[in-house]
Order: C-alpha cells, then sequence, then structure tokens
C-alpha cells in the first residue's frame, strides 16, 4: 500500500510539472468532399479532426500576424483562408478555377472536428478538371493523408491521397474496393504502432507473461472484443463520444499497470483485458471514423482497418515476449520484480499524465 501511495505521489507531482500537452496518438487526415454541380461548380468540404488543425493552425501563424485572433468570426475566417490557400482546382489548360470560401468552423455533424467548405467555379476552364491538396497535405507532415470522396460524377468513388501523390484527375476512375482496402489496411496498422496509449497497456499485459498461452489468451480476447465495438461504431450503430473513450482507455493503462504490483499471475488477466477491449475499440473506431469510411466500401474498409490493427499488434506482441523471456534465461528463469515494478510505473505514469490532460485536468490539455 505504501508503495501503491508513492507512485501516485509521484503520478500527480509529474503530471503538475508537465505543461505541453501530448497526445496519445494523432492521426494527421483530413477528408474532402467533391461534389459535382451543373457548369462546371465544385463545392468542396475539406474536414479535419480539430486536433490536426490546431497543430497546422499553430504551425501557420506567420500567416496571421497582426490579426486579432479574439475578435469574434476572426479565427473561423483565418481558417478557411489557411485552408483555401492549400487547396486548388484547375482545369486541362492549367487555368485555376475560381474559389470562394462558403463556409468555416466546427463541423455541425461532429463536434471533435472542423469543416471548412469552398465552392470552385471552373467554367472559365477547359477539359478536365485537377484536384490539387498537395500543399494540405504538406502542411499536415509527412503522415498526412487525405481522404477523397468524389461524388455527382460517373466516376464518383473514393481515394487516398498521400504528400508524394499528384493532383487528382477527376476525370479517371477512382481506386478500386481493393485498392482502397491495402491502404486503410497500411492505415491500421499505422494506428497501433503510434498509438502509444494502446501500446503501454499492452505492454502492461504481458510484462508477467512466462509462455506463450497465456499471451495468446490476452490477444485473442483483445482481438474480439475491441473487434465487436470498433464494428458497431463505425457502422453507426453505437458510439461514445471521443473524450469519453480517450479517458477510459488511459484509466485501464493505469489500471493494468497498478494490478501488476498486487498479482503476478497472468493466466485470467483473459477476462479484464476483454472488457478493456471494449473501451480501446471504441478509440480504434474514432481514428477510422476520422479517416472517413468510403460510402460505398464500408464493410471492406472496417475489415481491413481492423486487419491492419492486429497485424501492428501482432507484430509487436510478437518482438517484446520473446525478449521479455530471453530475460528470463539470464535471471533464473523468473522474472525480476524491480524490472516488472519499473516498468509498471513508467506505464502508469504515463497514463496518468493522459488520463490528467483528457480530462481537463492539465493547462491546455485537451481532446
Amino acid at each position: 500500500m505504501i508503495r501503491l501511495l508513492k507512485s501516485a505521489l509521484i503520478c500527480l507531482l509529474l503530471a503538475m510539472g508537465l505543461h505541453t500537452p501530448a497526445r496519445a496518438h494523432t492521426p494527421d487526415i483530413s477528408t474532402g468532399k467533391v461534389a459535382a454541380q451543373p457548369n462546371r461548380i465544385y463545392i468542396v468540404d475539406i474536414g479535419f479532426l480539430a486536433t490536426d488543425l490546431e497543430k497546422i493552425f499553430q504551425a501557420t501563424m506567420a500567416e496571421r500576424i497582426g490579426a486579432d485572433l479574439s475578435a469574434p468570426g476572426v479565427l473561423e475566417t483565418e481558417i478557411g483562408k489557411l485552408v483555401a490557400k492549400r487547396v486548388r482546382m484547375r482545369g486541362d489548360n492549367n487555368r485555376a478555377c475560381s474559389e470562394t470560401i462558403e463556409k468555416s468552423g466546427e463541423d455541425p455533424n461532429n463536434q471533435d472536428s472542423a469543416l471548412v467548405v469552398l465552392r470552385f467555379d471552373c467554367g472559365a476552364t477547359e477539359g478536365q478538371i485537377f484536384y490539387d491538396a498537395r500543399q494540405l497535405l504538406a502542411a499536415q507532415g509527412p503522415k498526412g493523408k487525405h481522404l477523397v470522396t468524389l461524388i455527382g460524377t460517373a466516376n464518383a468513388g473514393e481515394t487516398m491521397l498521400y504528400p508524394s501523390d499528384p493532383e487528382l484527375d477527376l476525370s479517371k476512375p477512382t481506386e478500386t474496393t481493393p485498392q482502397l482496402m491495402w491502404k486503410f489496411l497500411q492505415a491500421g496498422v499505422e494506428h497501433i504502432v503510434t498509438g502509444y496509449d494502446h501500446l503501454c497497456f499492452l505492454f502492461a499485459l504481458i510484462l508477467w507473461a512466462h509462455g506463450v498461452w497465456p499471451v495468446v489468451k490476452i490477444v485473442t480476447a483483445f482481438t474480439v472484443s475491441h473487434s465487436i465495438t470498433l464494428s458497431l461504431a463505425a457502422l453507426n450503430i453505437f458510439t461514445l463520444p471521443s473524450h469519453i473513450t480517450e479517458a477510459l482507455i488511459a484509466a485501464s493503462i493505469i489500471f493494468v499497470a497498478a494490478e501488476n504490483f498486487f498479482s503476478h499471475n497472468i493466466d485470467k488477466r483473459w477476462r479484464t483485458t476483454f472488457l478493456f477491449g471494449f473501451i480501446h475499440g471504441f478509440g480504434f473506431a474514432s481514428a477510422l471514423t476520422e479517416m472517413g469510411v468510403p460510402q460505398g466500401a464500408v464493410l471492406p474498409a472496417l475489415a481491413a482497418f481492423n486487419i491492419g490493427v492486429e497485424t501492428g499488434q501482432l507484430a509487436i506482441v510478437l518482438a517484446v515476449v520473446p525478449i521479455l523471456l530471453y530475460i528470463d534465461q539470464h535471471t533464473k528463469g523468473a522474472r525480476h520484480e524491480k524490472f516488472v515494478y519499473l516498468a509498471s510505473t513508467a506505464i502508469g505514469l504515463f497514463g496518468c499524465y493522459w488520463l490528467l490532460e483528457r480530462i481537463g485536468f492539465l493547462p491546455g490539455a485537451g481532446s
């Protein structure tokens, strides 16, 4: 009990001393719904996760020197300008379509996202129309992704753009379902590999593992439960607000890290993992929703993303477990308590920090 109280005190002091918000994972994803209208008019809805847009906005503050962002409507206007500078459309004759910002602000359908609506008049252009979001992707960073949904044309569909991709020719066929599935599978792998909160949860679960079978049960239980809630949320059957989900994920990390101090037996830990997996599934669903699930390929995208998550998860577990078993060989076949306690303390501290940040306790925090 004394050790637990000391850990709690250290956690509180550490959290109080940290002033820079840390995101457990940032998707770096934007969406662009391109709706073709009569007379070569295009309405483009650009959507961002609010935290991603905030990151880009802060990195480009030099563009709005002197602007009073506290004045009513100025912030929304500047966000619109930021996006409008980075999204272009042109005709085959290289003549740019005229651009108008129709709306900028919070997405009415998602309180965690921002929406900028642009109107492009390509009436003065000729031939094929090209959609250029390369500057937007550059602002998002090297891991940036832009999911484009094209509607109102014969070749309506979805495609995923990356920073290295060229302009999108709107007259060409969009990606096939297998091509989209491959990209969503890659996104699933990336999400789990860069999802530091999910990784901390998994590491804490297997720190006392001395064999393969307990780990198999833990991973299987986690897979089954998070797949259920991931599917329910992605299909809009049942969802949880992201700020609640993220806080509960942090709490689950603290729980399993603390449990390592009181129990060395993980044979039955799959039950705990199964319960917490439901919460983590909602977290995975948030990432998938932020990408914008393709309208014509919801189930394939969902399946591919989930397979990607499982692939990344298994790769990590298969890399960590042999290391733990190798350590056992040098400690007379027994897991050293100090090693587990030290690792669990570190993981628990991360969990405490994320929890305090996500409930708004830390200055400048938010999810």
